[in-house]
C-alpha cells in the first residue's frame, strides 16, 4: 500500500473536522437537554492557563486550514463564523471542511519532499520537508486541539465516546 500525500493530509483532516461537527451537534443537543445556554460551553477550560473550548476548536480548524494551504501552496483564506456561539463554531467547521475538500491530491502531489516555510510571530521562519511539516508539526498540533476539543465536552458531560472521536469506519 503506498500512502499519497493527500491521504495523509487531506483525508485525514476531513474525517476529524467531520467528527467535530457531530460533537458540537450532541453538545447543543445536551446543552438544550440540561436547559442551559450552549454559550456556557464556549468558555470550558481543562486547565486555568489553557484556552477555552472556542478557541480550541477555531485553531483545529485553523490548523486543518494552514497544513492544506502550505502543503498545496494555496494563500491562507479568511475563515466565517464566530467563535461564540456553537452554530458559529459549526460554520467555521464546515468552511474548514470545505477548503480541505478543495484541495485536490494533484494539489499535493509530490509536496513531501518540497519546502515548507512556516512563518513564526516572533523569530525566524520554520523550514520543513512537506513531510516533516506534515508528521511533525500539522499533524500534531491538529490532533492536540482535536483531543482538546473532545476531552472538553466528555468532561462537562457531552454524550461522547470513542467511536464518535473515531467516526464511522
Amino acid at each position: 500500500m503506498s500512502l499519497t500525500e493527500h491521504a495523509a493530509s487531506a483525508a485525514i483532516h476531513a474525517r476529524m473536522l467531520r467528527n467535530m461537527l457531530s460533537w458540537l451537534d450532541k453538545a447543543q443537543a445536551h446543552a438544550d437537554a440540561q436547559g442551559q445556554d450552549s454559550t456556557e460551553l464556549l468558555g470550558l477550560r481543562l486547565a486555568p492557563d489553557m484556552l477555552p473550548f472556542a478557541q480550541q476548536v477555531a485553531i483545529a480548524c485553523e490548523m486543518a486550514k494552514i497544513t492544506l494551504a502550505r502543503l498545496a501552496q494555496l494563500d491562507l483564506p479568511a475563515f466565517t463564523g464566530s467563535t461564540d456561539t456553537l452554530a458559529g463554531l459549526r460554520a467555521r467547521v464546515e468552511a474548514a471542511i470545505a477548503l480541505v475538500d478543495g484541495v485536490s491530491a494533484d494539489q499535493v502531489a509530490g509536496r513531501s519532499t518540497a519546502e515548507v516555510v512556516l512563518p513564526q510571530r516572533q523569530g525566524a521562519p520554520l523550514h520543513f520537508t512537506g513531510e516533516t511539516f506534515l508528521q511533525q508539526w500539522a499533524l500534531p498540533n491538529f490532533f492536540f486541539h482535536v483531543t482538546t476539543t473532545y476531552a472538553l465536552l466528555r468532561h462537562a458531560g457531552v454524550n461522547l465516546g470513542k467511536a464518535d472521536y473515531l467516526g464511522a469506519v
